[in-house]
């Protein structure tokens, strides 16, 4: 891996914006929190309602996530990180460089990171064993939470993960904690704050800026670098934390008939993007090969990040 930047830019936040509890590292793990379906192991989801306490320092993460996430700063952050500049790596070394986060607030996850990907990944190969793109996804769909890293910017989590929506256009109530989206220089703003705002009947999607975070930055990642997954991979890791649309089919009216087509592959993956973790072990060793072959085939050797 070589490192081409190593910064910790600004980008308007204030001190006490990073200083999240330390419980929102439960976030980073899965996109959203909400997730009510037993897995594909059999695990059911943890109730944050009956935890009063972890409640409270996930609702102070929406909070700053719907404060900050306005469309100028969504802007900026893409024009940013869009110039996959800071580094030079290969898929497996990202998963790699993911494991040195370690989620002291999560009781399920004694196994590195690497370990949750394959899991999710390897869920999907059983059940889906002709679909190889959907067995990659399952692998790469979280590795946009490399922007915590300080080679990244070490971004705040309220910029990396948690649920996302669209900006340019009014907050749907679906939203999760959505009275705080009232705070968003956005709301007010009669440019960003109707129906369709800046956007128009099945404008598709693609032309839809989201709130930044790792799935739109692994997003660009993909794109730029020109894989050959097909679009349902790209939806799928663009649009996984988007949580409106996918459990409450908020925003519909935005979609084209391609993004209709690779929803359905999108509420396939949900199954198996383990919230509650498994405790089924992967021999990381034993797979690894399988899955060179598959970055091999769908991605070049090293990637600009």
């Amino acid at each position: 891996m070589t490192i081409l930047i190593e910064q910790k830019p600004d980008f308007g936040f204030r001190a006490e914006d990073k200083n999240i509890p330390s419980d929102t590292n439960e976030l980073v793990l899965d996109g959203g929190f909400m997730v009510p379906e037993i897995n594909t192991f059999g695990h059911t989801f943890r109730d944050y309602d009956a935890e009063s306490e972890r409640k409270k320092s996930v609702e102070e993460f929406y909070r700053m996530n719907h404060i900050h996430q306005s469309y100028d700063f969504v802007k900026r952050m893409r024009e940013e990180y869009g110039k996959l500049n800071r580094v030079e790596m290969s898929i497996w070394e990202c998963c790699e460089l993911l494991n040195e986060f370690v989620d002291e607030s999560d009781p399920d996850l004694d196994e590195p990171q690497i370990e949750h990907l394959l899991q999710t990944a390897e869920a999907i190969r059983r059940d889906y064993p002709n679909e190889d793109w959907l067995h990659l996804t399952g692998l790469i769909h979280d590795l946009g939470k490399v922007l915590l890293h300080p080679s990244f910017g070490e971004l705040p989590q309220w910029a990396v993960v948690g649920d996302t929506f669209p900006v340019g256009c009014a907050f749907d109530e679906s939203i999760v904690h959505h009275k705080y989206c009232k705070e968003n220089p956005d709301y007010n703003n009669p440019a960003y704050n109707t129906k369709y705002g800046i956007y128009s009947e099945g404008c598709g999607l693609n032309n839809v800026m989201m709130t930044w975070g790792h799935d739109d930055y692994m997003y660009l990642v993909a794109k730029e670098n020109k894989t050959t997954l097909p679009s349902a991979a790209l939806f799928i890791i663009r649009y996984h934390s988007f949580y409106p649309l996918h459990r409450s089919a908020a925003y519909k009216h935005l979609m084209s008939e391609e993004d209709v087509e690779n929803l359905k592959w999108l509420q396939v993956f949900n199954k198996y993007d383990l919230y509650s973790k498994s405790k089924v072990r992967v021999d990381v060793e034993k797979v690894k090969p399988y899955y060179l072959s598959l970055i091999e085939k769908y991605f070049p050797e090293k990637l600009r990040w």
